[in-house]
């Protein structure tokens, strides 16, 4: 764990700024993604992202939490220093609460080639305020023609264990563990919870949010795909999204936890659905596969709701509800610890 980058108390300050500092161009144009190039991806991405660290975006992905305490701050994993945003509860003087290990949530935030940890600090933040929890939240690789999703699913999970394994440093209880995440992140919180079943680790919770969870070649073949794929305008989208995240030379099974091979074991899990999405299906089938495991689940659909529901607070109304429920979960499972465990 290293210095923070930036250092915000209750309401974030970064306001203006992107989390290098850079002043935010408008929010810019959607391009073609059917024919976008390498170079014209990078350059949509990053003034996507400053728009989304930016103020003006705060009406869209709502205030945070005035109880909260938010920080930049870089893990040094294998190879990379990777940002993560870290939430934390604050006492009335804004100074981060002291005292007992707390409850870790590992959040991992939505939009596979374009996204930031900012735009879920609504969400993060009244987590960390209400469960007396830190949060990180994962800055992970982009999907891109260089990095595959491979390389934000290690982000994902080396970040998990980086915590874990200094786990004093960061006031975290080891055996008061769960993972959230959101669209593609979703699935990297899936894949997070399988390699911590495969590794001895235990994980109380794990909640889904929209996810997607099958990148091989029958990712539209799901029913909500064809209902509101055309509808919503996702198609060219999610065939990007695919394209990049199923390279040649990859099998994309072992990125699909929807194709998982052994899904028993696994931690409990809430999956959020918004109806109005086309990967709907991915959701209802993937909680069908846990629950045909043995797996506890809860499936929770948000009638009216479109994808990446959670990060729009300020233009969807049912967020409010689905952060009520997920804090609700997330209380639940983390209420009790686990004795003895030994992260390596």
């Amino acid at each position: 764990m290293s210095d923070a980058t930036t250092d915000t108390t209750g309401t974030d300050t970064t306001t203006g700024t992107d989390a290098t500092g850079a002043t935010p161009a408008a929010r810019p144009p959607q391009p073609d993604f059917s024919a976008i190039t390498a170079e014209e991806l990078t350059a949509y991405r990053e003034a996507e992202n400053r728009f989304r660290a930016s103020a003006a975006a705060r009406a869209m992905t709502g205030e945070p939490a005035p109880g909260a305490v938010i920080r930049w701050e870089r893990v040094a994993l294998p190879g990379r220093d990777l940002p993560v945003r870290v939430h934390r509860p604050s006492h009335p003087d804004g100074r981060p609460g002291a005292g007992a290990a707390r409850p870790l949530v590992l959040h991992v935030h939505g939009g596979a080639f374009v996204g930031t940890a900012v735009q879920s600090d609504w969400i993060n933040s009244h987590v960390a305020a209400e469960l007396d929890a830190v949060v990180v939240s994962v800055e992970h690789r982009l999907l891109h023609h260089t990095t595959p999703l491979a390389a934000a699913v290690d982000d994902g999970w080396d970040t998990l264990r980086h915590v874990l394994r200094h786990a004093g440093e960061w006031g975290v209880d080891p055996g008061r563990t769960a993972v959230l995440g959101e669209s593609c992140g979703g699935l990297i919180g899936a894949l997070a919870a399988i390699r911590a079943r495969e590794a001895g680790l235990p994980i109380a919770a794990q909640v889904l949010v929209n996810p997607a969870v099958d990148v091989t070649a029958s990712m539209f073949d799901h029913p909500s795909m064809a209902e509101y794929g055309p509808a919503t305008g996702a198609l060219p989208t999610l065939e990007l999204f695919r394209r990049l995240a199923a390279v040649s030379g990859v099998d994309a099974r072992a990125l699909s936890p929807l194709s998982a091979d052994d899904l028993a074991g696994l931690a409990p899990a809430l999956v959020v659905v918004p109806t109005h999405d086309a990967l709907a299906d991915h959701g209802r089938r993937y909680a069908e596969r846990l629950r045909a495991a043995g797996v506890a689940v809860r499936l929770t659909e948000y009638p009216g709701a479109p994808h990446a529901f959670l990060s729009m607070p300020g233009l969807v109304p049912q967020a409010a509800a689905a952060r009520t429920e997920i804090i609700g979960f997330l209380g639940s499972a983390l209420g009790a610890g686990t004795a003895g465990v030994t992260v390596r």
